[in-house]
């Protein structure tokens, strides 16, 4: 199944089930959080949840994902309440090709070792996916923000003024709300493009953390129950009427070096990621991007990211901020 949230100009919330060309509303869920929360009181699945809230109000699909309806596209997941309480974060060097880029990003002219990136992703492919019950590897990891971060199909990504650059990171993002006891439930998955700061990890590696605090998108669809074997999926950017570039791209457990399962394990074995009621929107990683081909994004470009079997593609054009970044003085108390 797949559904989409909807906010309305008039400040309205709702959640529909795609049913192609359609969107079927629901009659009382104004969230998809709220239908997880449902689900897991009511002891049953998130699409029998779906299932008795299915109204009979449709909208065209085609109108709200074109922008031209009242109705607008929201990040398919998110804490509806409080913003602070979804944590957006990611995994890396989860795809063969991903770790070829950021070897190279990161090589010497004279190397005379494995660099550091690649050592990770060979810890991967060596202990990254144990048998059913036992704990993997673990794999490198890293923070984007809270729900503040999250944007939606057709919103842009903003390059502020204190960044190098901007791009996309073509992938597929786990959702997950904590029940009440604090144990993590897997509401889903949806497209993601991670977008980061790829100029600013290339000066050096220990830039990852800030080049990762950047915007992101999600959606437009959230899938409850993928096949996540073998995802082929395709990423392009056009500029004006023309592609620019374009790759095809593979993610799922087969292509990757770590399974689900422990990529999970690794994320929510801290006790801080496992607090009632929090919402966690998780990235599995990037199999190829522009930025590896030499392609620099400019303002206006439109990124595209789609995946077989995950609904219609993230489309989302790329904003560069223009003014010199200003300081910011923190006065005291």
């Amino acid at each position: 199944m797949r559904l989409v949230q909807l906010q309305h100009t008039d400040g309205r919330r709702a959640v529909a089930i795609v049913e192609e060309p359609s969107l079927r509303c629901l009659r009382s869920a104004p969230a998809t959080y709220d239908l997880a929360r449902r689900a897991i009181a009511a002891g049953q699945s998130l699409d029998d949840a779906v299932g008795a809230d299915a109204g009979d109000d449709c909208l065209e699909y085609d109108a709200v994902y074109s922008g031209d309806s009242d109705w607008k596209l929201m990040p398919c997941f998110d804490h509806p309440q409080e913003q602070a309480r979804c944590f957006v974060s990611g995994t890396g060097l989860t795809h063969q090709a991903s770790a070829a880029n950021r070897n190279a990003m990161h090589e010497s002219d004279t190397p005379v070792k494995m660099t550091d990136s690649m050592q990770v992703f060979q810890w991967g492919i060596e202990g990254g996916k144990p048998a059913p019950g036992n704990i993997g590897v673990q794999p490198e990891w890293f923070y984007k923000g809270t729900g503040a971060a999250l944007s939606s199909h057709g919103t842009p990504l903003e390059v502020p003024d204190f960044a190098d650059d901007g791009g996309e990171e073509p992938e597929i993002a786990g959702l997950y709300v904590n029940d009440d006891s604090g144990t993590p439930r897997r509401v889903g998955m949806c497209i993601g493009n991670e977008f980061s700061d790829h100029v600013m990890e290339k000066k050096n590696y220990l830039y990852l953390a800030p080049c990762k605090l950047r915007m992101c998108a999600i959606g437009p669809e959230l899938v409850t129950a993928p096949e996540f074997a073998n995802v082929a999926g395709h990423v392009s950017v056009e500029r004006g009427d023309t592609t620019i570039w374009g790759r095809d791209v593979m993610s799922g457990e087969e292509n990757m070096c770590h399974s689900i399962a422990n990529l999970e394990y690794h994320h929510f074995k801290y006790p801080g990621h496992r607090q009632p009621g929090d919402v966690h929107v998780h990235f599995f990683g990037a199999d190829a991007f522009s930025f590896g081909d030499g392609v620099a994004l400019e303002d206006g470009d439109i990124m595209e990211v789609a995946w077989n079997g995950f609904g219609r593609p993230l489309r989302n054009p790329i904003r560069i901020a223009t003014e010199p970044p200003k300081m910011l003085n923190i006065e005291p108390l």
